[in-house]
């Protein structure tokens, strides 16, 4: 029957009574006059419109509607513009507005009336701009009464102005079913009539196809809409398949189904992802688990098909083996599809995550489901553990996130870099810098190239947060590209905190193994050995810099000079002077005179000119820069 129908365009007549499709909707409600009139003369219509201009002009709802109610009183209509200006005023919608109800009825009385009345008057932007504010408004029933007040008056405004909209209106507001009676008549005037232009589009047919078959699951409705697209020339998408694939699984018509895949073929339909989805969600609507399995598996063994489904059909997959307790039989789906799966298949395209994912987000425990994957000895690729893992990040659980990650090494399975990173970036957001750095040595020992990302996460978390020492033992790694500054960072928080001996010895450590310090490193260390008053350290550390025969420039000048000046080194100081003035470095003389006289003030000169006279040539000499008289 089936197979007859879509191979053969023509068919006999479409049919349906326009007399049976009247109870469809409920009569439209002509609006109720403040009184009867008799016919309008020329003077009272035209002050009739001049008010009803004015009142819309001024936005006074409720004057417009009582002058309409005047002119529906005499049985007459405003002219054609000013109806429909006032047709649009009541439809307009505003975010907020709580008479938007009020005046859709007031809207739908006044559109049904001109209709009625004479249906040339209304053009159609007004009927469209009805339509979609009861969209908006979620009024699905008068929606539906207006198009059949349409319908029955023989108002025949094409179908694509305004047909998806009744579609979107029906499937917002409690189904499809209802849109199925508009689809029927419409199709009957398009043929009845010889108006093409009313026939419904393969959206439209495909709306009515799903009513049929996912709402009202009616095998008998269902061929007949199918009918009905081979009269009106419409042809089936695999959407319109898809449908036909649940209802056929549904009903456990498995040899429909066959039938319907050979149909597909002979239509030159390669996908068929929408068909199996549907049939899977049929089949678990059924209860029928094991056919839900085999279908994914099915479209595993066809050549060349993308096997991927969509959320939504593995969580109505996994919900179905949860609820009937059946966890054993989906890791082993897991696993046979593993088994299927191409070695080139991305990760968060295998079934295994589609799965896994699935259990994450119906809060079910994906941990489980690789404990019984473990149990029956089998695998299901590194997609199983990637939606477990992001869970675990999302979460915060980065020490399970981390106990996991060793799992999966030690089972031969490789995770990605990007996995890796995100792990990382949440461990360290935590401040858990012990799963970042297990993480990361994790990385490094599956000898992954993309190490610098993850690395330089890890550095400025752990500059941030001020932990030096963790710092210093993680830069030397051979296979990660360490250059000056990042040595430079771990000295600067070295000092910063405190820990001079420890920036020390990464000074040392950093000059062994051959990275040139910068100024920046020099910068770093004087700043610390003058923030504990240790000034000698900034004496020894002058006398390595011009050892090196390092290049002096301004802040670096200004730096040491401050410090041995503070600190009473004044024959050091002079030695930065005499460097300073062979590069024609501009020194501030003014400030280090101020620095002199603050810190130096009850300098004992007497005593010290008897005790320590090469110390005193030193300030003099200093003294008589700065422009102080000895």
């Amino acid at each position: 029957m089936l197979r007859k129908t879509l191979t053969s365009i023509s068919q006999r007549p479409f049919s349906s009574s326009s007399s049976s499709s009247s109870t469809i909707f409920p009569n439209p409600i002509t609006p109720s006059p403040p009184k009867t009139l008799k016919t309008l003369t020329h003077l009272q219509k035209s002050s009739f419109e001049s008010t009803l201009h004015h009142s819309l002009t001024t936005h006074d709802t409720d004057q417009a509607w009582k002058v309409f109610r005047s002119f529906a009183a005499a049985s007459s209509l405003p002219d054609k513009p000013l109806l429909n200006s006032l047709i649009t005023h009541l439809s307009s919608f505003q975010a907020g507005d709580t008479s938007l109800r009020h005046r859709l009825k007031r809207a739908f009385v006044s559109a049904a009336y001109v209709i009625e009345k004479d249906p040339i008057l209304l053009e159609f932007e007004t009927l469209i701009t009805l339509m979609e504010s009861m969209k908006l408004a979620k009024a699905s029933a008068p929606a539906l009464a207006l198009v059949e007040c349409m319908f029955k008056n023989r108002y025949f405004v094409p179908f694509d102005l305004w047909g998806h909209l009744v579609i979107d209106i029906c499937r917002e507001n409690g189904g499809l079913g209802a849109f199925l009676k508009v689809f029927r008549e419409s199709s009957r005037i398009a043929i009845d009539e010889k108006l093409d232009f009313m026939k419904p589009d393969l959206v439209a047919c495909n709306a009515a196809l799903e009513a049929c078959c996912k709402q009202m699951e009616s095998m008998v409705d269902a061929e007949n809409v199918i009918e009905s697209m081979a009269v009106l020339g419409v042809k089936l998408d695999e959407s319109s398949f898809g449908f036909l694939a649940y209802l056929y699984a549904r009903k456990g018509l498995k040899e429909k189904i066959s039938e319907l895949e050979s149909l597909m073929d002979g239509f030159g339909f390669v996908s068929r992802r929408i068909v199996y989805s549907n049939m899977i969600s049929g089949y678990v609507k059924m209860g029928d688990l094991d056919s839900g399995s085999d279908v994914v598996l099915l479209s595993l063994r066809r050549d060349g098909e993308d096997s991927s489904f969509g959320e939504e059909t593995y969580c109505e997959l996994v919900k179905g083996f949860i609820e009937s307790e059946s966890v054993k039989s989906l890791a082993n789906l897991i696993i046979e599809a593993h088994k299927l799966e191409s070695v080139s298949t991305e990760s968060d395209k295998s079934v295994g995550f589609g799965i896994v994912n699935a259990c994450v987000k119906l809060g079910f425990s994906g941990k489980s489901i690789l404990d019984e994957m473990k149990a029956q000895g089998g695998s299901g690729g590194i997609g199983v553990y990637v939606p477990i893992l992001k869970a675990y990040c999302k979460e915060n659980k980065t020490a399970e996130a981390t106990q996991l990650v060793t799992e999966i090494s030690s089972s031969g399975v490789q995770l990605g870099v990007e996995s890796y990173k995100a792990l990382i970036e949440a461990s360290m957001t935590k401040q858990d810098y012990i799963s970042a750095l297990t993480l990361f040595r994790n990385m490094r020992e599956t000898r992954l190239s993309d190490l610098k990302g993850s690395y330089l996460t890890i550095m400025t978390g752990l500059l941030e947060n001020q932990r030096p020492e963790l710092m210093a033992s993680f830069v030397e790694d051979p296979r990660v590209e360490v250059k000056s500054h990042d040595w430079n960072s771990i000295i600067h928080a070295f000092c910063k905190s405190g820990q001079l001996e420890d920036g020390k010895r990464t000074f040392r450590r950093m000059a062994f193994l051959q990275y040139e310090p910068n100024h920046q490193t020099y910068l770093s260390l004087i700043n610390g050995y003058v923030s504990s008053e240790k000034y000698f350290e900034v004496v020894v550390l002058w006398k390595e810099f011009k050892d090196k025969k390092a290049k002096l420039n301004h802040a670096l000048a200004d730096a040491f000079l401050n410090a041995l000046v503070k600190g009473g080194f004044f024959g050091t100081a002079m030695q930065v002077i005499e460097k300073c003035q062979e590069m024609k470095i501009f020194v501030d003389r003014w400030r280090y005179k101020a620095t002199f006289m603050e810190t130096h003030k009850n300098l004992r000169l007497p005593k010290l000119r008897k005790r320590k006279v090469k110390k005193m040539e030193f300030i003099d000499a200093f003294k008589n820069w700065v422009g102080l008289t000895t």
